[in-house]
């Protein structure tokens, strides 16, 4: 199954590109999932329906799907939240300031991706595609799952949990309501440890769905400086957290053989195009013109999604269904004295980025914006040696530690 996630600048188009490319790859016969994650709900408008927490059939072939990620707070997280809440009550916490302690970070965010993670797994669509969030928290969107799972397995690390669970159950007279943990602390029932297991499960499932060879991130803006310059970062950011950017798409593009108000206008486009055309090569810039009117609807999206990809006719999304051909967004290689890791960071400032170690991980800081990186096993016995930024990557060497390495 093929997943496009897209996003961009808030006011380029976003929602509107993506409810024309779905519209396109239904009217060639791909049976098509759009879902907005966005709560700003604009998908509905642009496709001129209503649409609910469940896909909602908008035209042979394409279905609308508008999350609700309160739904999915209830059946993943309220379990352990109220183990938590318990908890800093047995500490002192004001049980409304516990409450708010223990929403968790970018809920709405996550939970939006894990129905999206549902419908890939389990729905019979040939093509997601995602309305996300303008590109700042996309950003945030996409990095929530492998922020939120070092979250989990350090608040409640289930195996130690479950041990000590059975080893106190085997206890003569054991009583769940009187074992406590430190400072007072209750200890968490088997639901609350299941619930945090199946949890992180599902979270892994997301990383899953989002790095997969099938899914990329298509880029939108509008032919003006400052939009190039924030999606230039945007980008950079993705490589980053190794999402795949296949795309970018240039919209509202004014027409050069019209009047010269519009000529002019045109002119500085080119201008931007052509940048924009060099910082992200080899990756497509498509290109979408002003419509005549505004693209509300499915007869005004088809006329777009034509303008974007060409006639619907059967057959021609296989462009759009092939997979990504894209480099490994993180490699490991092995040379004479140690080891070299990869990371593709493209259009990045060498005086934006940020190297530390942290333990076991690496963190990595462009821009503002940190990723921190589990590092493999080889690398953990190793020492940073040395990094450089070239060529839109980052290579960072490795030598093995003496004390943790031996000879065979």
């Amino acid at each position: 199954m093929r997943v496009v996630l897209f996003t961009g600048k808030g006011g380029v188009g976003k929602t509107t590109i993506a409810a024309a490319t779905a519209v396109f790859a239904a009217r060639c016969g791909v049976k098509t999932l759009v879902v907005s994650a966005d709560p700003a709900h604009s998908l509905a408008d642009a496709l001129g329906v209503r649409l609910g927490p469940q896909p909602t059939e908008v035209s042979a072939g394409l279905f609308g799907q508008q999350v609700d990620p309160r739904a999915r707070n209830e059946r993943s997280w309220r379990e352990i939240q109220e183990y938590l809440v318990a908890a800093l009550d047995e500490l002192g916490v004001d049980p409304l300031a516990a409450d708010e302690l223990t929403e968790l970070p970018g809920a709405e965010e996550v939970f939006s991706l894990l129905e999206v993670r549902d419908q890939v797994r389990h729905g019979p669509w040939d093509l997601v595609v995602v309305d996300c969030a303008p590109s700042a928290e996309t950003l945030r969107l996409l990095a929530v799952p492998e922020v939120l799972t070092r979250y989990v397995r350090r608040l409640l690390p289930m195996e130690r949990r479950i041990a000590r669970i059975v080893a106190v159950a085997r206890r003569p007279g054991w009583d769940r309501k009187a074992a406590s943990g430190p400072a007072g602390m209750p200890l968490p029932g088997d639901g609350v440890v299941e619930a945090a297991e199946r949890f992180a499960i599902e979270l892994a499932g997301v990383q899953e769905v989002l790095h997969s060879p099938s899914t990329s991130v298509r880029l939108v803006l509008t032919a003006e400086s400052v939009v190039l310059a924030e999606t230039r970062r945007t980008w950079t950011a993705l490589a980053m957290h190794g999402f795949a950017v296949d795309a970018v798409v240039a919209n509202r593009l004014f027409d050069a053989s019209a009047d010269a108000w519009r000529q002019g206008w045109a002119r500085s486009q080119a201008q931007v195009l052509a940048e924009a055309e060099t910082s992200f090569a080899p990756v497509p810039v498509q290109r979408a013109g002003y419509t005549a009117a505004e693209p509300v609807g499915f007869a005004a999206l088809a006329e777009l999604g034509e303008a974007l990809h060409g006639p619907a006719v059967p057959g021609a999304a296989a462009a759009l269904l092939a997979p990504p051909s894209l480099p490994d967004p993180f490699v490991v290689e092995r040379e004479d004295e140690g080891f070299v890791l990869r990371l593709p960071l493209p259009l990045a400032d060498r005086q934006d980025l940020d190297l530390g170690r942290r333990g076991d991980d690496l963190v990595v800081t462009v821009d503002g914006r940190r990723r921190v990186l589990a590092l493999p096993s080889a690398l953990r016995r190793c020492d940073v040696a040395g990094a450089q930024l070239r060529d839109g990557a980052l290579s960072i060497r490795f030598v093995p530690d003496p004390a943790q390495w031996r000879s065979l």
